[in-house]
């Protein structure tokens, strides 16, 4: 295999990765020693990196993985809004999601704690357009349901992982744009939530215990209504988060 073939198939293989590929990963697939795999990455890594590309390759959780530039942000993030029509979210639906966005995997209770009200009928309505999904269930007495963002959260926002969340104030100027109009929605200069209670997201290279299922966030399920309480109270909550 020449230089040029090797590094057609290392492109090809970060390309249809749903995660990080690893350098053993790439030689095995391959066929070749792990040195001249390096050296192609290496290449192929450097010419992605020149300004007329708007994708770059990556090294990131011991692997490569394929991401539009940063300075291609804004324009990838305009045409997503283009292809749907916006969504309406209250004040209430969109701090609850920015704390499962900052602290996911999260429960509904740890929810509740940080905002101080009950949130379950917001969990339903962020469920129900699906910007948010189930991450199985907590370790604890009770087994409560996890939660986490989902691919649709990252599509609306424009982002490629969750390493590219901004700070709390980016995210809610973000979110006007992401989610269409301000209304419903708190005034700018009014804290979107409480930024200590929610912390910053985790540094790169630091995965929040989300780890690879959460950043990667390849292979969403529906969401659903699971565990998710019926009762009056929720039902208004529901139609506030509305």
């Amino acid at each position: 295999m020449t230089n040029e073939e090797r590094k057609a198939a290392l492109e090809a293989i970060i390309y249809a990765a749903d995660e990080p590929a690893t350098i053993e990963q790439l030689a095995k697939a391959l066929g070749e020693e792990k040195r001249a795999v390096q050296a192609s990455l290496d290449e192929l890594v450097a010419s992605y990196a020149a300004e007329e590309r708007g994708i770059e390759i990556r090294a990131v959780a011991g692997g490569y993985k394929m991401y539009t530039k940063p300075q291609q942000h804004d324009v990838v993030r305009r045409f997503i809004k283009s292809l749907k029509p916006p969504l309406r979210l209250s004040m209430p639906a969109l701090e609850t999601l920015a704390v499962i966005a900052y602290k996911q995997p999260v429960t509904a209770p740890e929810i509740s704690e940080i905002r101080g009200v009950n949130t379950a009928g917001v969990i339903s309505t962020l469920l129900d357009k699906h910007l948010i999904t189930t991450a199985g269930r907590k370790e604890v007495i009770g087994r409560p349901i996890l939660y986490k963002t989902s691919k649709e959260f990252l599509m609306r926002f424009g982002l490629s992982d969750l390493e590219e969340l901004p700070s709390l104030k980016e995210f809610e100027a973000l979110a006007r744009e992401a989610l269409g109009s301000d209304e419903g929605l708190a005034p700018a200069n009014e804290s979107l939530t409480n930024e200590a209670s929610i912390g910053a997201p985790a540094e790169a290279g630091e995965p929040s215990p989300a780890s690879d299922e959460a950043v990667n966030a390849r292979e969403e399920t529906p969401g659903n209504n699971e565990g998710v309480p019926e009762n009056e109270d929720s039902a208004r909550t529901a139609a506030a988060g509305e």
